[in-house]
């Protein structure tokens, strides 16, 4: 019930849908005067949530910084690598990476350099429609096809959000017996929630890893402060839906 839930809050706070909803409205009113304002505020609405600076900003302020750990010579004895990393194309029986693939490629390179020991990737299916595309196999069948041993492989593939990353793959390597200094490696604007989710479920030996991070250096360029850009509409979604879940993992105690 939490999973679909979660689900429908985050597509009610689009801003997206806030913006046609008010537009559509505005169509319908009968209200002297008040068609005029919602197609104002609509336009308004859009414009700022596309903005490029005005989503940058939003993301600096949230994103965590962390030292540049690829310039370090720090060992460590495995790196957790979250799930939704991609879709699953059903026809070709593969994994077809996004944006958020960076989690698991900006991790590959400290393990062919023996900076760790092993890969743990946590994630199953995060889609409603597509329920039994588990992610971590498809992920097993990628790593394996660029000749990374089993021995070096542990794959959680049940797990549907962030709180069921935590508790299954503590579980997991509980069972293994699996002791050690463990990256946390997941999206930027994503590790906050997730670095209080994992050690609520019991990991004290953690360190965040971002990847694709948002924001950056700051720009001041003509388009990036003024020119709407769709990107960033699309980014904030990404952003808000982030800011909306920890609230609620805050509120079930999962955090």
């Amino acid at each position: 019930m939490f999973f679909y839930l979660s689900k429908i809050v985050a597509f009610l706070f689009s801003p997206l849908l806030w913006s046609i909803f008010l537009m559509l409205y505005s169509f319908k009113t009968k209200v002297e005067g008040r068609a005029k304002k919602l197609r104002i505020v609509s336009i308004i609405i859009l414009y700022l949530c596309s903005n490029s600076f005005i989503v940058d900003e939003c993301f600096r302020v949230y994103e965590m910084t962390t030292p540049d750990y690829d310039l370090m010579n720090t060992h460590y004895d495995g790196a957790i690598v979250l799930g939704g990393i991609g879709a699953i194309d059903l026809r070709l029986q593969k994994i077809s990476f996004n944006c958020s693939g960076d989690r698991l490629f900006q991790i590959l390179p400290y393990y062919y350099k023996k900076r760790i020991n092993k890969i743990i990737f946590t994630g199953g299916s995060g889609s409603i429609e597509f329920a039994n595309s588990f992610e971590g196999i498809y992920v097993k069948k990628y790593l394996q096809s660029i000749h990374i041993p089993d021995s070096a492989l542990v794959i959680e593939s049940k797990s549907k959000n962030t709180y069921e990353n935590a508790i299954f793959t503590k579980k997991l390597m509980d069972s293994l017996k699996m002791k050690g200094s463990y990256l946390l490696v997941t999206s930027a604007y994503h590790m906050p929630r997730s670095m209080a989710v994992f050690k609520k479920a019991g990991f004290t030996n953690l360190t965040p890893y971002i990847t694709n991070k948002v924001s950056g250096k700051r720009r001041f360029t003509f388009d990036h402060l003024f020119i709407p850009n769709v990107d960033a509409l699309f980014s904030l979604n990404f952003l808000i839906h982030e800011w909306i879940g920890f609230a609620i993992y805050k509120l079930k105690g999962y955090a």
